[in-house]
């Protein structure tokens, strides 16, 4: 008898301290903002048939976790709130998550241009000493990691921004969702994940992959890696298995993306990958309209070539016209947008790939999401994108889209707002017949659209502009002060 009741107690004893505490992945948190408008999905792990219950807001959702110990509940959609609240999980433990904000969240994403932090960037002490914005909470995936598998938990935590939380976190992202913030009156939350000199295939989901006819192989290369696969950080899907999907699916507005560089060399391929990484993460966030805005290109004098005052456009590095070609057809993507920034390049140091006006470039993203994303539709959302030409005997017209209160030739100098030249020439235009070969050409304002023509071309049936890896000196913009997108209407 002593030795049942012994082995009971023993067994009590095991049972309750084989009990696992409810977890959650470190994306939501204390200090997090909650995404308005949306079902907004909360969940995390525990024991296999487990009761669980989520509370925030009024509402109270309750759930069994599964044979695995998983579970998911959706707060129904909530309203906008600068007012702290507490969420609550229990299960057989109990989590308190305070100072929670409802607003509009987004995820920052790229290479090291995204990666590059305030305090890094152009004005950083009074950029850094400027950041009181208790209202926006900021939200660093730490380190840089991969994993052949999707991981479920992650690292980081939400911090409200501060002077003393800022300096880490991407000057892109920060200048981006400041301008969000004060200009739609709401919370907003900025999630960062970035990793320097990365291609955009680690960063995109298997089924992304799939969804494009073209990139079937790298689909299958992520299906068929094991927990064993040793993976590099260029290798397909590796980047998100690690530091994206185990922020999924956490509600949020949008994307914000700067890549590009590491995949320079590439033309339509990066137009087909684009899609891929924005369908793929469309699916794994579980929002089929996330907002996806990206920035192109900057200007880049590869081997300060202009610095020594040899450049030679038709002879070197011509490759990065073909990739911002590709994030300008990407375009067709729903709910899209593109930065241009081919005039933020630093003027005394273009041979630097990593331009340090950030402000200008999260300006010009936001330009996109107060447009078209929270409906400002005063605004125009982008400078000039060619719409289509006409061939005019010995002239070719070019008509945009965006062309706002009309076209200028403009100069940009650091964050000074552009300023129009009214004497000023248009420069970077070619122009080609039918031989195929390319000669400066004069460009024309003429009213909302452009002339082009040349002396050396009688019959033109093409032109090109700013089509190269450092077009410095290229001027159109619109009267909004925003430049127009580099682009060719040959096919060669």
């Amino acid at each position: 008898m002593k030795n049942s009741i012994g082995v009971y107690i023993f067994s009590l004893f095991i049972t309750s301290f084989s009990w696992a505490a409810i977890e959650l992945p470190n994306v939501i948190g204390s200090n997090m903002v909650l995404q308005r408008d949306l079902p907004v999905p909360i969940w995390g792990w525990g024991d296999p048939g487990e009761k669980i219950s989520v509370s925030f807001a009024g509402q109270n959702k309750n759930t069994t976790t599964s044979e695995k110990g998983e579970w998911m509940v959706t707060l129904d959609k909530l309203s906008a709130s600068f007012t702290p609240s507490t969420l609550v999980v229990k299960g057989t433990n109990e989590i308190r998550l305070q100072n929670i904000l409802v607003g509009e969240v987004w995820i920052c994403s790229g290479q090291s241009n995204m990666e590059w932090s305030v305090k890094q960037s152009l004005n950083a002490q009074k950029e850094i000493a400027a950041a009181n914005y208790p209202n926006i909470r900021l939200f660093n995936v730490p380190d840089h990691t991969l994993h052949p598998i999707p991981q479920r938990k992650g690292r980081g935590q939400w911090e409200v921004c501060s002077p003393q939380s800022i300096p880490g976190f991407s000057a892109v992202g920060y200048a981006f969702g400041r301008r969000i913030q004060e200009s739609v009156n709401i919370p907003v939350g900025l999630i960062g994940s970035n990793w320097g000199g990365t291609r955009i295939e680690p960063w995109t989901t298997e089924q992304g992959f799939r969804s494009v006819p073209q990139l079937v192989h790298q689909a299958n290369q992520s299906r068929d890696y094991t927990k064993e696969t040793k993976v590099n950080p260029s290798m397909p899907s590796a980047i998100y298995n690690s530091m994206v999907h185990p922020l999924t699916p956490f509600a949020m507005r949008g994307a914000i993306w700067y890549q590009g560089e590491s995949n320079g060399n590439e033309g339509e391929s990066y137009y087909h990958k684009k899609h891929a990484l924005v369908n793929g993460w469309r699916e794994a966030f579980q929002n089929p309209n996330l907002a996806f805005y990206w920035t192109q290109l900057c200007s880049w004098d590869h081997g300060n070539l202009f610095k020594k005052g040899t450049p030679d456009k038709h002879t070197w590095a011509r490759d990065w016209g073909p990739l911002r070609e590709a994030q300008f057809k990407a375009l067709d993507i729903p709910n899209s947008g593109m930065a241009v920034i081919i005039d933020l390049a630093d003027a005394h140091n273009p041979g630097d790939i990593h331009p340090r006006n950030k402000q200008d470039v999260g300006w010009r993203l936001a330009q996109w999401a107060l447009q078209q994303t929270y409906a400002k539709k005063d605004l125009i959302p982008s400078g000039p994108l060619l719409a289509k030409q006409e061939i005019q005997k010995d002239k070719i017209r070019l008509s945009f889209n965006y062309t706002g209160r009309g076209l200028m030739v403009g100069e940009k100098k650091g964050t000074e707002p552009t300023k129009p030249l009214p004497d000023g020439k248009l420069a970077e235009f070619e122009i080609a017949g039918v031989d195929k070969q390319w000669f400066p050409a004069d460009a024309i304002i003429d009213g909302k659209q452009v002339v082009v023509s040349s002396p050396q071309v009688e019959n033109p049936v093409s032109v090109r502009y700013a089509y190269y890896i450092c077009p410095i000196r290229a001027n159109l913009y619109n009267q909004e002060g925003l430049p127009a997108s580099p682009f060719r209407t040959d096919n060669w």
